[in-house]
């Protein structure tokens, strides 16, 4: 300490963060023994399910110094669609951006809504939240991120906001959902419920998590509206996502125009390709590839000036996607080492010696622990699903229970945990990790308050049909 003065903290980096849990990872290794659930094909998801009570400790396989650093390379590897994804759909929307299309129909939506900007929070979440809660959405809406971000900003908040109109509406959709068929779907026939039951149960409890990460939007948005210095952000450069308002003032031109009509068409495409045709991240980069080149073309811009364009917008979310394969990183160590399964059986066995009021909460903070380890919805659901649906018979808790405790910790720790999409969507909205976490922290710890009396609720009523 010098002159009296006391150094000030800083968060380290996103990369050393998760760098270091990767080191935290392999150490672990050396310490938690190996073991491993059988496996068995499930002939209808095509996916590896565990055989309950099958678990076994292995011959021990610790990850070494050399192959803990080689574990980030194995991770970019692994996570290459999703990192490639992010590439090709943020490279096509900055094509889009740099044709000032969207900046005139932003720059129209804030007259549009001038005076009376908070209406545009709710309804954009609760949008983006019933398509988590009906289709499944998550990655589907990295795209919308830049766009909402820039809203944001026009309107006079900052990109938390922005972020969380689209990530947290979408994640709480998802977490609280009623119809998404990555989740409740495949949780649901592993446990051998009827597809979709208990459905006025997860309606309620949609509309009461939305309507909590709605008021806790817009009391950040007022607080950042009245005092800007107020922001978590507030000493961030966002001058790539501000609107030319000199550009965006001048009268639609027909080009923009049929912009913004490849933009609504593609949007069509993307939610009845994932609906109908069952497309995932591939196909969606395909779409969004097309949109990029045809707006580009459309908005003047020669094969040139549209390849230049896209390595610019690949620039901008350079970090987000490297964090993708740091994070995937951790899963490679701990699935070498095969101690993945050791924490999931260990996390699980307490939960048989407790009285079921506790242990159906138990069920709840094991799966949003587990979720860190297996960040994917019906991965998750392959592993756990048949461990819980039988513990809850032993418990004399309802599988429609388990399966709502799956839900929880499954979801809302998705813009939680560094392992999930979570450095993704921060470094697409250019919102640092810390900053992230500063803002949804207080809101998780609130909503699992909320998730816990929901599981008392459904052990008080038998929540089924069984």
């Amino acid at each position: 300490m010098e002159g009296g003065k006391r150094k000030r903290f800083s968060i380290p980096h996103t990369f050393t963060i998760l760098f270091a849990l990767i080191v935290i990872a392999a150490i672990a290794t050396w310490i938690i023994p190996a073991g491993q659930y059988d496996r068995v094909e499930d002939p209808d998801t095509k996916k590896m399910t565990v055989i309950p009570d099958s678990f076994k400790y292995v011959e021990p396989s610790p990850v070494g110094f050399f192959d803990t650093f080689v574990a980030v390379q194995k991770g970019m590897v692994d996570a290459a669609s999703i990192i490639f994804f992010i590439f090709i759909v943020y490279g096509s929307i900055y094509i889009v951006l740099k044709t000032g299309a969207l900046d005139s129909a932003i720059y129209y939506l804030i007259k549009r809504f001038k005076g009376k900007e908070q209406i545009v929070i709710p309804i954009t979440m609760f949008i983006f939240g019933l398509g988590g809660a009906i289709f499944g959405m998550s990655e589907e809406t990295l795209g919308f991120i830049p766009l909402m971000v820039s809203f944001a900003i026009a309107l006079g908040y900052d990109a938390v906001v922005g972020m969380s109109m689209v990530s947290l509406g979408t994640n709480t959709g998802f977490s609280a959902a009623f119809l998404n068929p990555f989740t409740i779907g495949v949780a649901q026939g592993i446990a051998d419920l009827p597809l979709y039951s208990g459905l006025g149960f997860r309606v309620l409890n949609f509309v009461v998590f939305e309507s909590i990460a709605v008021w806790w939007t817009l009391r950040y948005a007022a607080k950042v509206k009245k005092n800007p210095s107020a922001s978590l952000v507030k000493d961030m450069d966002y001058s790539s996502f501000k609107i030319n308002v000199g550009e965006a003032e001048k009268e639609f031109t027909g080009r923009q125009k049929v912009i913004l009509s490849l933009v609504g068409i593609t949007i069509a495409v993307l939610v009845y390709g994932v609906l109908k045709l069952g497309w995932y991240i591939d196909e969606l980069a395909g779409l969004f590839l097309i949109m990029g080149i045809a707006c580009g073309f459309v908005g003047g811009f020669s094969s040139s000036k549209i390849a230049e364009y896209f390595v610019e917008g690949c620039k901008e979310v350079i970090s987000g996607a490297f964090a993708v394969g740091l994070g995937r990183g951790i899963l490679i160590v701990m699935n070498q080492a095969k101690i993945t399964d050791t924490i999931v059986h260990a996390l699980s066995q307490p939960l048989l010696s407790w009285p079921k009021w506790i242990a159906a909460e138990g069920m709840l903070f094991v799966q949003t622990l587990i979720s860190f380890l297996i960040p994917s919805g019906s991965g998750m659901a392959a592993v756990t699903m048949p461990i819980m649906a039988p513990l809850a018979d032993v418990l004399n808790i309802t599988r429609q229970t388990a399966v709502l405790a799956y839900q929880y910790g499954d979801g809302f720790s998705n813009i939680l945990w560094p392992t999930t999409l979570l450095p993704v969507i921060c470094g697409i909205a250019k919102v640092p990790m810390d900053r992230w976490w500063k803002y949804y922290a207080p809101l998780f710890v609130l909503m699992l308050v909320v998730q816990m009396i929901f599981i008392a609720i459904a052990v008080a009523i038998n929540y089924g049909p069984f």
